[in-house]
């Protein structure tokens, strides 16, 4: 029996005139054409920060709102926002002032204790919202389309807002223990500004690693506290560096610590003995430089990911 090979039936010519299916660069030619955008889509850093600027009420708003709403169910209220730095400060001076006996040697160690404590208070809790502010927001970010740096941006006001709060019960605090005004305190003003950059800027990277990585607002804590340590809050890192053999690499690394420095220049501002001889080298070009390369840097970091905040 020969087998026979059947071939397949020849396809069925093309409808003369059917319609064809447009290519990709002519509908992206008609989404032009049309002034269509992609959803969602990051725009260009020079419109990201205008867009930002058209939200500055909303910014400033959200902030106020969070501030007010944060210690709206403690029964003393906003008396928080300046219990919990002087708390703080009372635990650090029992033990690193009266038990390990630190303050030998640092003239006014209550007001030099107080300032770093507030000045610290500030940049750490400015991070640790910052690591929240995409993912303790997601139900706003993914129902209405705003620039995400708002979030961030909003959360450090929040937190500025909530120092300068404190700052009036510092100030009292000072007064009582014989630091009363005088011109150098002026010079709190840029230090606080400058703070404030570096710190918004290091809130904005840990907000765009904490969207991806929720798992390191729990490292946080951890990370901060070192680096609290290092910072010279309950000590004085001249005096801590003075007479030891410590290698110039570590000597120069705490001096240049960022949180250090702001640390050193509202004591200096605030504290009459506290003397620009105990400032590191080029103290304010420090200051500076950390500011403008943190939020520079933190603000590019966060817009190059614009795009994948509240997805997946």
């Amino acid at each position: 029996m020969t087998t026979q090979t059947l071939a397949p039936p020849p396809s069925a010519p093309a409808t003369a005139g059917a319609p064809t299916a447009p290519t990709s660069e002519e509908l992206r030619a008609l989404a032009r054409r049309h002034g269509l955008t992609v959803s969602g889509a990051r725009p260009s850093l020079l419109a990201y920060v205008r867009q930002l600027w058209s939200r500055r009420d909303f910014i400033t708003a959200f902030a106020t709102a969070k501030l007010t709403a944060q210690y709206s169910q403690a029964k003393l209220g906003q008396i928080w926002q300046v219990m919990t730095p002087l708390l703080n400060a009372a635990v650090y001076y029992v033990i690193f002032g009266v038990l390990m006996d630190v303050k030998k040697g640092i003239a006014d160690y209550v007001p030099f204790l107080l300032t770093g404590v507030f000045a610290w208070t500030f940049t750490s809790q400015t991070i640790m919202t910052g690591t929240r502010a995409i993912s303790g927001n997601l139900g706003l970010v993914r129902a209405l389309h705003f620039p995400r740096a708002s979030l961030p941006i909003a959360l450090a006001i929040q937190q500025l807002q909530q120092l300068l709060f404190s700052l009036g019960a510092l100030v009292a605090i000072l007064v009582c223990f014989g630091e009363f005004p005088r011109p150098s305190w002026l010079l709190a003003i840029p230090a606080l500004l400058l703070q404030t950059l570096f710190s918004t800027g290091l809130a904005l990277v840990m907000a765009r690693l904490a969207a991806k990585t929720p798992d390191i607002a729990q490292l946080m804590p951890f990370i901060l506290r070192t680096w609290m340590y290092a910072s010279g809050v309950m000590w004085s890192i001249a005096h801590l560096t003075q007479g030891r053999d410590l290698p110039h690499a570590a000597i120069v690394a705490l001096q240049a610590n960022p949180a250090a420095v702001y640390i050193d220049l509202l004591r200096y501002a605030l504290v009459e003995s506290f003397h620009g001889s105990q400032l590191p080298p080029h103290v304010w070009a420090l200051a500076a430089g950390w500011a403008v390369l943190t939020f520079a840097g933190g603000f590019i970091y966060f817009w190059k990911a614009e795009e994948t905040y509240g997805r997946g």
